[in-house]
């Protein structure tokens, strides 16, 4: 297993069509360069729940997944699920987050997800930033979509405790759907874990990556 360490990250920007996708697919990162990195920006755009208390929840996640950072939250209407027909005001929800950040690190949906909103939000996403570099986040459900990620982020056992403990505390209104559960956050993680070496990860798809091996 090779590790590459990329340079500073002062901005990131996160990318979700739901509410509780983000903490869900990149949470434990989330908290892992915030924690080590105060003062982060964090421009983070969600296309559904504004308005609703899924929206309360959250900022109120966001801002414990992002300790430290200098938060930035847009939660918009969108209805779950219409994505493709609302294709228009997601683009341009989209470019208005590109026009207000550029970031180090974008985190996003993969192209791969089997839900119609986060496959259509990753799709978009390579139309407004088109030379940053994206982390394309997993979210485990019904579909059975989980593939064969390329990067990974190594969690500690306390950074993975602590995300199942802020996904249960923060998102009150998802706790009776049969898969929100301890056991396949950190299952997932541990599978993910053993696939680079450690004890948990979250893992990511990347469909291109730059390198710089001159160092320059």
């Amino acid at each position: 297993m090779i590790g590459f360490r990329p340079p500073a990250v002062g901005r990131v920007a996160l990318l979700a069509a739901h509410c509780d996708d983000i903490a869900i697919g990149a949470g434990g990162s989330l908290l892992t360069v915030c924690s080590a990195r105060p003062g982060t920006r964090v421009d983070a755009l969600v296309l559904s729940g504004g308005g609703t208390e899924r929206e309360d929840e959250e900022h109120a996640a966001l801002a414990a997944f992002c300790p430290g950072a200098d938060l930035r939250l847009t939660v918009l209407k969108l209805p779950d699920g219409r994505l493709p027909a609302h294709w228009d005001e997601a683009k341009g929800a989209v470019e208005e987050l590109r026009a207000r950040t550029d970031p180090d690190l974008l985190f996003a949906p993969h192209p791969g997800d089997a839900h119609q909103d986060h496959r259509g939000l990753a799709r978009l996403v390579p139309t407004a930033f088109r030379d940053h570099q994206v982390l394309g986040y997993e979210i485990v459900k019904w579909d059975g979509d989980l593939g064969r990620p390329s990067v990974y982020q190594p969690l500690t056992p306390e950074v993975a405790e602590a995300k199942v403990a802020l996904l249960q505390q923060h998102y009150p209104s998802q706790r009776a759907r049969p898969w929100y559960d301890r056991e396949a956050f950190l299952g997932l993680a541990r599978i993910r874990g053993i696939e680079c070496h450690a004890r948990y990860a979250e893992a990511f798809h990347v469909n291109k990556l730059t390198l710089d091996l001159a160092g320059g």
